[in-house]
């Protein structure tokens, strides 16, 4: 009998001290602060280790959790490139949260996790059914028969004939053809597919991408302006063309090897041409004046005599 109360005294003194033991020595928010700092300051898997300890020692609710899982898995991701590992702690938040918020961007973690372990065909997978973008967000399709398809894409002979018309008006003359339009098809798609799997691979972030893209809004920002200032300052008339065709008639002369004129042609022969030349010398002028009315607004000052 009293052997039955020693023994029942000392469990109760064993589970008292392991509860002990087990209660964290520091407040919640301090741990957490601590794994902040270590990362903050490049302590990559001082900080693992921190939030991992921060997530077993203490009560969390599920949206605290499913956020520390996340910023875990990220560390591996963008900071060690542990990408099994990375996939791993995606795969937690994932599955473990079904509800969270950080869903969506868990899914296209995870392809690029796959992607960069060259596993495409599980990335295609999960990206095709859990991180396709929003129908909403989707480029709509233009009118046209379907010539080609991606997965559940499409491309119509509206996409195509769009897709051509953007192209400079010199260019578009080179696929007239079926032929030339089905090679250019053929390069759409290819782009396409680079382009997914480029973004799967998180290049869309990549920092050379960031600096070219604002570049090209730059240079696009800049083109959109310049015809906007030019769009009423190029206003020719029939008459214009004929005075311009009259005053410039040797530009549009046959003449042979020596410079010698064989042959003017005619105003009818030549009026679409002058136009052109006409609508591009009025489109400089007004460039070039739009280009000084900006330095002066500007207060611009160059100093080519400094360059090295």
């Amino acid at each position: 009998m009293k052997n039955g109360i020693l023994l029942f005294i000392i469990s109760i003194v064993l589970l008292s001290a392991c509860a002990q033991k087990q209660k964290p020595a520091v407040k919640a928010e301090a741990a957490l602060e601590l794994a902040n700092a270590y990362y903050t300051n490049g302590l990559y898997e001082a900080a693992v280790r921190e939030y991992l300890d921060y997530l077993k020692n203490y009560s969390l609710d599920e949206n605290r959790r499913a956020n520390t899982w996340f910023t875990v898995a990220n560390i591996y991701f963008d900071r060690l490139h542990d990408y099994p590992r990375a996939l791993e702690y995606y795969f937690k938040v994932k599955y473990l949260y079904p509800e969270s918020k950080l869903q969506s961007e868990v899914s296209k973690r995870a392809v690029n996790c796959l992607e960069r372990m060259n596993r495409s065909t599980d990335a295609q997978r999960i990206y095709g059914k859990e991180a396709a973008l929003d129908s909403k967000q989707a480029p709509k399709n233009r009118p046209g028969n379907v010539l080609a398809q991606i997965g559940s894409r499409k491309i119509t002979q509206g996409d195509l004939d769009f897709e051509l018309s953007q192209m400079p008006t010199y260019m578009q003359e080179e696929f007239k053809s079926r032929q030339k339009k089905a090679d250019f098809l053929q390069q759409l798609v290819l782009q396409e597919l680079l382009y997914d799997s480029a973004k799967r691979k998180g290049l869309d972030k990549d920092k050379e991408v960031e600096e070219g893209t604002f570049r090209a809004k730059k240079g696009l920002m800049a083109q959109k302006l310049i015809e906007q200032e030019l769009k009423n300052k190029i206003d020719i008339k029939p008459e214009d063309v004929k005075l311009y065709y009259d005053a410039h008639k040797e530009k549009y002369a046959e003449k042979d090897k020596k410079g010698k004129v064989k042959r003017q042609k005619s105003f009818s022969e030549v009026q679409q041409q002058a136009a052109r030349d006409l609508a591009a010398e009025r489109q400089q002028e007004a460039y070039q004046q739009l280009v000084q009315r900006l330095m002066q607004v500007e207060d611009v000052k160059l100093f080519k005599d400094r360059i090295e």
